[in-house]
């Protein structure tokens, strides 16, 4: 609900500004940056999924059975690892759609 919050504001404001009869183009580099600003936005949606999940699926198995801290810790650390290069993958590939093409 506060994303839909969120989100109204700023459309509202572009409605208005499109309403008053201006001219209106559309660039490529905006589009690019558009592009950009999407796949990062979506690129990194997954691992912060991924990375809360980890997180509190461990501090859940470290309730339930303390005793088993090293190897809980050793996989949940492996997991936000691989979680955060995808992230990290997202962000080259935003850049790179910024910058290069």
């Amino acid at each position: 609900m506060e994303l839909l919050l969120a989100i109204i504001p700023p459309l509202e404001a572009a409605a208005q500004y499109l309403a008053q009869g201006t001219d209106f183009n559309v660039t490529d580099d905006g589009i690019k940056y558009l592009a950009a600003g999407i796949a990062m936005g979506l690129g990194a949606m997954a691992p912060a999924w991924a990375i809360g999940n980890l997180v509190g699926r461990a501090m859940d198995a470290l309730g339930r059975n303390p005793e088993a801290l090293p190897g809980i810790q050793v996989n949940m650390i492996l997991g936000l690892a691989f979680a955060e290069a995808i992230g990290i993958y997202a962000l080259v590939v935003a850049v790179m759609i910024g910058f290069v093409f």
